[in-house]
């Protein structure tokens, strides 16, 4: 990662990028912050799926591209499922009460030491120090 703050962002999150929905400027806030060098971005590896999934199914297929490349910009690192990330998933699903789909981004924050940022207050309320956006849940 950087010497800067690090946030793993849940998809939720990332949605609100490309989607205009309540809280999206506070969305778009951290990529802002994390192309300017602020912040130091991570996300688990599904993260990239559904965004880019929202993207093809509100605007086109030929809009996936750019927005990754957009996505890719903010320097954001991509976590990859690991033994390690989804042992701390699985625990996390207890810990949280949600789907193992849901714990990938709390593993990811929790193993990183970093804040976990979610749009996602019922699968993600309960996560030490999280950063809600929004009031979607």
């Amino acid at each position: 990662m950087s010497p800067h703050p690090a946030v793993v962002l849940d998809a939720s999150v990332g949605v609100k990028w490309f989607k205009p929905e309540t809280s999206q400027a506070a969305a778009l806030a951290l990529l802002v912050q994390a192309t300017n060098g602020e912040i130091a971005l991570a996300v688990p590896t599904h993260f990239v799926h559904e965004v880019l999934s929202v993207v093809r199914r509100l605007y086109s297929p030929a809009d996936m591209t750019p927005a990754w490349e957009l996505i890719e910009a903010s320097g954001v690192a991509v976590i990859p499922l690991t033994t390690e990330v989804i042992a701390e998933a699985a625990r996390q699903c207890e810990a949280l009460g949600c789907s193992f789909y849901d714990s990938l981004a709390p593993a990811c924050a929790t193993l990183l030491g970093a804040t976990l940022a979610s749009a996602d207050a019922r699968a993600h309320g309960a996560f030490p120090g999280v950063l809600l956006i929004g009031d979607e849940g």
